[in-house]
């Protein structure tokens, strides 16, 4: 347990320390935030009555889904993982820490949007934080275990940048977040629904605001949390701990399990 925290409090420091993740752990999500404050609800004064969840949903996608996977390949490709599993440190060790130190980062930086956000930009605060608090463990705990099964079967950083972006675009656009969900076409609601942030945004409305849902919230909260389970655990079982073993347990297409729960959520969406 002692290494365990060691090695968290090690992970959590140099996401801190490190220029690329502090950037993408508060720098850009930050400046975003206060760009979308400051512009954004000026052009659409209803993107007020979402703020606070959206804001959260994309400070979550861009911690895990472009800031967790590639310090995961390089770290494989320099050899580190090999030395770990010498001695004798399990992958879900490696993984968990990962995953956490970055969900600690997350919510700090969704602490302070929810704290800021009311006060400078009008942003509307939840009818229910302890909902909103519960749907936001649920929804970074999804994600990140997205980000570290992206940096798994990813054979170089620049695949993990590809992988990343077929989900972070389309959540910008089709996801809720900057636009409700109930507006969007019917000829793409389907492939809105295959997206986390998705289900996120419709989980914040239904649970945490009291508003009206294209799904049942609480089936959103369950297609996160299962969502997220495997993809977790998908990533433990196809973790790779050297770049240059061409041997490795499961085919990383294996991964497309994890869109299982989404799939179902679409289908229920549509």
């Amino acid at each position: 347990m002692t290494a365990f925290v060691n090695h968290f409090v090690f992970e959590f420091k140099t996401g801190l320390r490190n220029s690329n993740l502090s950037f993408m752990n508060y720098l850009f999500p930050l400046a975003f935030y206060a760009m979308m404050g400051l512009v954004m609800t000026q052009i659409n004064p209803t993107f007020t009555d979402t703020m606070i969840p959206a804001m959260v949903v994309f400070v979550a996608m861009v911690s895990t889904l472009l800031g967790l996977p590639s310090p995961l390949v390089e770290s494989r490709e320099a050899g580190i993982y090999r030395s770990y599993k010498i001695n004798g440190v399990p992958a879900l060790s490696i993984l968990s820490i990962l995953v956490f130190s970055t969900i600690f980062h997350v919510l700090i930086v969704a602490a302070i949007i929810s704290l800021t956000c009311t006060p400078f930009f009008g942003g509307v605060v939840p009818q229910n934080w302890g909902n909103f608090a519960l749907i936001t463990l649920v929804t970074v705990f999804a994600f990140g275990a997205l980000g570290a099964l992206i940096g798994v079967i990813s054979a170089n950083s620049r695949a993990t940048v590809l992988w990343s972006q077929l989900i972070f675009l389309p959540s910008m656009l089709l996801g809720g977040l900057m636009m409700p969900l109930d507006i969007l076409p019917e000829s793409v609601r389907f492939a809105s629904g295959l997206l986390p942030a998705t289900q996120a945004m419709q989980a914040y409305l239904g649970l945490a605001y009291n508003q009206a849902t294209v799904i049942n919230p609480m089936v959103s909260v369950g297609i996160l949390l299962v969502g997220g389970i495997l993809a977790f655990g998908l990533a433990i079982y196809l973790f790779n701990w050297d770049s240059r073993n061409d041997v490795r347990r499961g085919n990383p297409l294996m991964a497309l399990l994890a869109l299982a729960p989404y799939v179902a959520g679409a289908v229920l969406m549509g």
